[in-house]
């Protein structure tokens, strides 16, 4: 179906200059999340896709005026999903066994078929799929990257915590999960990188293709989901990724942000890049422009 006459079965609603478009045809499986989209109205297909997953709290609508992707999907010819949390207090589920499992029936699951649905009805590209997210949707990122290696590429996470942190095990996806897990998002929970590593590789087992590259953000001076939890997210994916021994670089990509680049290549092709910005708190403010040249977008 082509672009034009996908958008006829959306309805519309006006978001500063952009127009973000809440899919009314999207079924919402297997959890009843929101689908929300900008589309560029040039745009040339197949393009790649980017999913904004916001904090607890907030919405498809807010983070999608908080960020500034939409500007830059019209420049650089891409395709937004924005996931609406379907909870109470706006979080995304990533502790129950459901999310944390690839198919396993989670939200991750729900935001997985998203990108399915954008791929055939706006002619986004398989092959050139990416997550970010802020908070709740920085651990929503971690999972979605760790369960669906097979549909995310890479991932850029601000101010989140380890892939698994949150994990209540035998938690099934009700409607508002599980918890919040306060030695987690205190950064008491330390774990040596390769038990890190064995939990992401855990949600799916059967997968052995290429790891998504990965982009890491942290303040801190985070007083939500303290700042230990950089250190332990950078432990997980360098394991998982099979890197160690990071270049740091200070006062990058501005004054008080220190710069780690793990393996070969430079912040925009290395396999794991994270940013520790001194002093800054929840949340550490978004890089798009960063995001994309990290993605491979611009």
């Amino acid at each position: 179906m082509k672009v034009s006459s996908a958008l006829t079965t959306l309805a519309i609603a006006t978001v500063g200059n952009a127009q973000l478009t809440k899919v009314n045809d999207f079924s919402g499986t297997p959890t009843k999340l929101g689908m929300y989209v900008y589309v560029p109205k040039t745009l040339k297909t197949p393009a790649p896709i980017v999913v904004a997953v916001h904090h607890c709290q907030g919405s498809a609508q807010g983070y999608s005026t908080e960020s500034h992707y939409m500007p830059l999907a019209d420049q650089h010819n891409f395709i937004l999903i924005y996931p609406n949390s379907r909870s109470s207090g706006g979080c995304f589920d990533v502790a129950s066994e459901a999310s944390l499992k690839h198919d396993g029936g989670g939200d991750s699951q729900t935001i997985a078929n998203m990108v399915k649905y954008a791929v055939e009805k706006y002619g986004g590209d398989a092959n050139r799929t990416f997550a970010t997210g802020t908070s709740s949707g920085a651990m929503m990122t971690n999972v979605l990257v760790g369960a669906y290696p097979d549909v995310f590429k890479a991932g850029s996470v601000y101010s989140g915590v380890p892939d698994g942190c949150f994990a209540v095990p035998g938690s099934t996806a009700t409607q508002d999960p599980p918890g919040w897990n306060n030695q987690c998002a205190n950064g008491q929970t330390t774990k040596t990188a390769a038990q890190w590593g064995d939990l992401v590789r855990s949600y799916y087992p059967d997968y052995t293709g290429p790891r998504p590259r990965m982009q890491i953000w942290h303040g801190s001076a985070d007083g939500t989901l303290r700042y230990p939890n950089y250190a332990e997210t950078m432990k997980q994916w360098s394991n998982v990724m099979g890197l160690s021994a990071p270049t740091d670089t200070a006062n990058t990509p501005q004054s008080g942000y220190t710069r780690s680049i793990y393996g070969e290549g430079d912040e925009k092709t290395a396999q794991l890049v994270g940013y520790s910005a001194q002093g800054v708190g929840h949340s550490v403010p978004l890089h798009e422009a960063m995001d994309l040249a990290f993605f491979g977008i611009a």
